[in-house]
């Protein structure tokens, strides 16, 4: 049986020559192919603002957050349906993510919800584009100007989406990028934080480098400090010069790639909206790539479905459990729709290898199935 695959990263012989560059080059730490990579990010989304790599997602939020001086006794909005990491990313700064709850139609953040859970030491706010949309955010930046608010978006899902006309990454506060083995571009591991706020660009800058100042420059031109000074914490978050390579091919390939997601999203689309035993988000599917399609399952059948699913050869995901039903997260209060979507929501296979051809038997088999 040919197993069809959730996710998938998806490399070819221009990633293997980045690779073997490096390695030729002798040089695989941090140095000018991280700052190509930089440059690059930066010229795709079409700004001017400052952008830094590092090792992962995770750390992109975790630095982003102790550059704004995040730390014990402040508290932090968080859609409660996400990624563990966008919790673990804010606890690790000794802030407390407060989990809140989402949209029935798009699982992006409940402003309303956000509200109730606003004290005196809510700090910041870090709304998730959730299967890769932020067309809400908007509304998210009303509420943190009113509530005197730093937004940092979780935008690890919507590399080569766009909002308002522009790529992700024109607009905002201080956004975090993912690119690990299975998002919409990948370095291997790897992630990026993009903001125009010079003091926390400079901040991150350092933090990457175990809060060495100024270390960067140095890195970027082949050498490193000797003879230099610390003042804040720092960690060993940086890129290396292999993701950095294996990066720059694969942004090569991002109008490629973000076309046939769009391309199997549409098919997805097309052939399960008027299966009634099911409902597709309520998303900007125009404007976004798509780095998960999720639908809920409303009949109350999607765990017997994911198993017939796998028997037939077909991975398929949930995103994500609610961190409030965690053990380190728990709540002491009940976040209603995330806790009914959690039943309902299914992923559903999407990756550019996967065949138009494969996601129409997808979609016919649930179909068939669903009841």
């Amino acid at each position: 049986m040919n197993k069809v695959r959730l996710s998938k990263s998806c490399l070819g012989s221009e990633e293997k020559d980045a690779v073997t560059r490096v390695l030729d080059a002798e040089f695989l730490g941090m140095g000018k192919e991280v700052q190509k990579f930089e440059t690059e990010l930066q010229a795709y989304i079409g700004t001017k603002k400052d952008v830094i790599c590092v090792n992962t997602g995770t750390a992109a939020i975790h630095l982003a957050a102790l550059a704004i001086d995040l730390g014990p006794g402040d508290e932090v909005l968080i859609p409660t349906i996400t990624y563990l990491a966008s919790f673990q990313a804010i606890s690790a700064t000794g802030a407390k993510p407060v989990a809140v709850d989402v949209l029935q139609d798009s699982l992006f953040i409940d402003l309303t919800d956000a509200e109730k859970r606003i004290t005196k030491r809510t700090k910041a706010i870090l709304p998730v584009h959730y299967a890769s949309d932020s067309s809400r955010m908007d509304a998210v930046y009303s509420f943190a100007e009113k509530h005197n608010l730093r937004v940092i978006e979780d935008a690890a899902h919507s590399f080569g989406s766009t909002r308002n006309g522009q790529k992700i990454g024109c607009e905002g506060d201080i956004l975090c990028f993912s690119f690990d083995g299975i998002k919409n571009i990948t370095s291997g591991e790897g992630g990026a934080v993009v903001t125009s706020d010079k003091l926390v660009a400079q901040r991150i800058r350092d933090a990457r480098l175990l809060g060495v100042e100024n270390d960067t420059e140095k890195r970027f031109s082949g050498q490193r400090s000797w003879d230099f000074d610390t003042t804040r914490q720092g960690y060993r978050y940086h890129m290396s010069n292999i993701m950095a390579a294996i990066g720059s091919a694969q942004l090569a390939k991002i109008d490629r790639f973000g076309a046939k997601r769009q391309e199997l999203v549409a098919c997805y689309r097309s052939k399960l909206q008027a299966c009634s035993a099911l409902e597709i988000l309520n998303l900007d599917f125009e404007n976004i790539v798509s780095h998960i399609f999720v639908v809920k399952i409303l009949t109350g059948s999607r765990d017997r479905l994911r198993g017939e699913m796998l028997e037939k050869g077909i991975e398929s995901g949930i995103h994500y459990k609610p961190n409030h039903l965690l053990s380190l997260y728990h709540s002491d209060y009940p976040l209603k729709t995330a806790e009914k979507v959690y039943d309902q929501i299914l992923s559903l296979p999407l990756h550019p290898d996967l065949r138009i051809a494969d996601a129409e038997m997808i979609s016919d088999f649930i179909m068939g199935r669903v009841r």
